[in-house]
């Protein structure tokens, strides 16, 4: 599976973006999606994840309630909208994938991970 992350931009603080992660390969619907980011000179962090269905998702607490992770199967794409955004967003932004029913909060579980796009918040 090949990703590729999109979306990421300048944004003013309580505005929103869309992430998008692009899926190649096959058997897209059966793998786990993850957002993970990195502040600078931070260590890259668990975001959310969601299960092939979007019948599970997860969120790290500093997101919830303002980030929605989703996906399209059809069209191989996972997304996360994110709003009411924050300074302390700012962060290259990654999406990754494994083969799993459950979706996972750690960097060790995922297999597969897509170029970082870069998110701004300004205050």
């Amino acid at each position: 599976v090949q990703l590729q992350a999109s979306g990421g931009g300048l944004v003013q603080a309580g505005g929103s973006l869309r992430l998008s992660c692009a899926a190649s390969g096959r058997a897209f619907g059966s793998y786990v999606l993850g957002w993970f980011r990195q502040a600078p000179g931070q260590e890259r962090e668990f975001v959310a994840s969601i299960n092939w269905s979007g019948s599970m998702r997860y969120y790290t607490d500093s997101v919830k309630g303002r980030f929605t992770i989703s996906r399209d199967n059809a069209k191989n794409t996972a997304y996360l909208q994110m709003n009411s955004l924050k300074s302390e967003d700012t962060a290259v932004y990654y999406c990754a994938a494994h083969p799993s029913m459950v979706p996972a909060r750690r960097e060790v579980d995922y297999d597969y991970w897509g170029q970082g796009t870069q998110v701004t918040v300004s205050s």
